[in-house]
């Protein structure tokens, strides 16, 4: 994985903790930039420092003592025992938290001992600690509970070998660029718009997507599920937004009868809200669709608060709601195997330590077999002109988690006979390195791209979309009212109810759930795919790049046809792990 510094301040070179001298008496106020941005992040600003006693929990993220370890475990597809770190790290660690007088009391450790949380920390003592200057901030023009943050930190630099990150600190959440949804018309607003410019119709004459259409499409529907009582579907919620029961019988009484008893469990998370009177087409969407396809699998929806939020209107959020969510189910005893996500952001607003922090949390969720699926963005390329701020061009700009190599991540398609969506996003990340899973598939369609768009991308880094599905013109029911929306969040659960039904499929026959995804589509599984190989996703001011034969970064390897997924992994010995094909 690569670091692309964001900051003109340079993070300066670790110094190792190598011997006893410098363990008994280390450098604590030699503090070195961790990261830093050089202005406000756009579209926040600053309303001035909190008020006094203010408190704030830490999560510090420790760097394990063996580095590949966790990736090794995960493509062997093993349940991974939690990464831990240098034996050293935790006695370096305390030595400079009793320095500044942290009590012990506030210490705790998690995910085996390779994080620490420090619960109820003065914003001042925080300060001290990171070198910071924490303060209040808004969204431009919002009204918007406020959030705690800085602009930058540090660390002693015996400890930048020791630390990955910590959590909160500079990751300020794009709450406009999260939710994947940026079209949403009622379907008579559709109808009326037919004469004055082009509406998706798909070949079949059907003018909307509704469940039936996918279900025949990628050939699902004489699948009936036989794991029901382990197999679970996670669908993940934040920023207020809830999915509605009576929404969702509306929604099955119109679209598949046999699922109007479908129900879904809640689960809060770190405040986070449930009112199903108050409901958001984001999270209707996502469970209307995950439980028509997956349907009668049990459902949970997670709605997880923080990061924009808080629980009393007049106290800064100080809580980050990614680290919240993946915290609450690492820590559960039984994670659901399929988790369907459809919200990011833009990499370059995400600090590289704390981009790949989270992706190595998402990677632990793999190895515990849980199948993690992303949207891809809705911007094609990119959104605006993507001028880097170092001056150095134009940079495409991928969507986090989407572009983490541990989750899979779904782009979009339209018609019958599919196209790639022009808003679907893809790209090559400038934060992660291409995977070994990609080994093959990337570097043929690089062979193909030429020198087209040269010093816009990274060709070394991961690419993404791994997948697509259909993402335009979805029919949902939204607080008793019928609407088509459009975007990357209509593939992601698309995706996610095929995959938890080959998860069902493989508990049926006595066999582990799939887990992380990408070594078996990438292998024996894009047998199972639908290549598309015809649209674009333009952005950045460019035509974008064009789908083709083989893998490439619009729709991925393409899209899911069920039987012949299932008959790939009936082939398989009964002793096979995916991950071995």
């Amino acid at each position: 994985m690569r670091f692309h510094q964001l900051s003109v301040l340079p993070v300066l070179a670790a110094v190792p903790f190598a011997d006893s001298e410098t363990a008994l008496s280390p450098p604590w106020h030699d503090i070195r930039v961790k990261h830093t941005w050089n202005v406000v992040p756009p579209n926040w600003e600053a309303l001035g420092y909190p008020p006094n006693g203010t408190t704030i929990d830490l999560h510090v993220a420790l760097k394990p003592h063996h580095e590949n370890a966790l990736v090794d475990a995960l493509y062997n597809e093993q349940v991974a025992q939690l990464v831990a770190p240098h034996p050293d790290t935790l006695d370096l660690i305390n030595s400079w938290l009793r320095h500044h007088s942290v009590p012990s009391s506030s210490i705790s450790t998690t995910h085996g001992g390779s994080w620490l949380k420090l619960t109820g920390i003065p914003v001042s003592q925080a300060n001290e600690l990171l070198g910071a200057s924490y303060q209040v901030y808004r969204r431009i023009g919002t009204n918007d509970s406020t959030i705690l943050r800085t602009v930058g930190y540090g660390l002693p630099s015996v400890l930048h070998s020791h630390v990955q990150t910590v959590i909160p600190t500079t990751y300020f959440a794009s709450t406009g660029t999260l939710r994947q949804t940026p079209r949403r018309r009622t379907v008579g607003e559709t109808a009326n718009m037919a004469t004055r410019e082009r509406v998706t119709t798909l070949s079949s004459r059907v003018d909307h997507v509704r469940p039936s259409v996918l279900r025949s499409l990628y050939r699902t529907a004489e699948y009936v599920p036989a794991a029901t009582d382990r197999n679970v579907l996670g669908v993940t919620g934040y920023l207020d937004s809830y999915p509605s029961p009576a929404d969702l019988r509306a929604f099955m009484s119109e679209c598949r009868e046999d699922a109007i008893g479908a129900t879904f469990e809640v689960v809060q998370i770190n405040g986070g809200g449930y009112d199903p009177s108050q409901p958001e087409a984001e999270a209707n969407l996502n469970l209307q669709y995950t439980e028509a396809i997956a349907f009668p699998t049990p459902h949970i929806f997670y709605s997880t608060g923080g990061g924009v939020s808080a629980d009393d209107e007049n106290e800064p959020a100080s809580d980050d709601m990614w680290l919240q969510w993946i915290n609450y189910v690492l820590n559960s005893e039984n994670v659901p195997q399929t988790i369907s996500t459809s919200y990011g952001d833009p990499e370059t607003n995400l600090p590289w330590e704390y981009a790949d922090t989270l992706c190595d949390l998402f990677a632990r969720l793999g190895a515990r077999g849980a199948s993690v699926i992303f949207s891809s963005g809705n911007d094609g390329v990119g959104k605006g002109d993507c001028l880097a701020e170092d001056g150095s061009g134009v940079h495409f700009v991928s969507t986090f988690p989407a572009s983490c190599p541990f989750v899979t991540s779904v782009g979009g398609t339209m018609d019958i006979p599919e196209s790639a969506a022009p808003f679907s996003g893809g790209g090559f990340s400038y934060y992660f390195s291409r995977p070994r899973y990609q080994s093959v598939a990337v570097p043929a369609f690089l062979r193909q791209l030429g020198d087209k768009y040269d010093g816009f991308y990274d060709a070394e880094g991961r690419g993404i979309p791994d997948i697509s599905a259909q993402a335009f013109n979805f029919f949902i029911i939204d607080d008793s009212v019928s609407f088509l929306m459009g975007g990357t969040s209509c593939a992601a659960p698309t995706v996610a109810g095929i995959i938890s039904l080959l998860n069902d499929y493989q508990l049926s026959i006595g066999r582990r759930p799939l887990g992380f995804l990408n070594p078996w589509l990438y292998g024996i599984g894009i047998n199972g795919l639908n290549d598309i190989t015809s649209g674009s996703n333009p952005g950045c001011g460019t035509d974008g790049f064009t789908a083709v034969v083989g893998w490439d970064p619009v729709t991925g390897l393409g899209t899911p046809d069920f039987l012949r997924l299932q008959n790939t992994l009936a082939s398989l010995p009964s002793t096979s792990d995916t991950s071995d094909t």
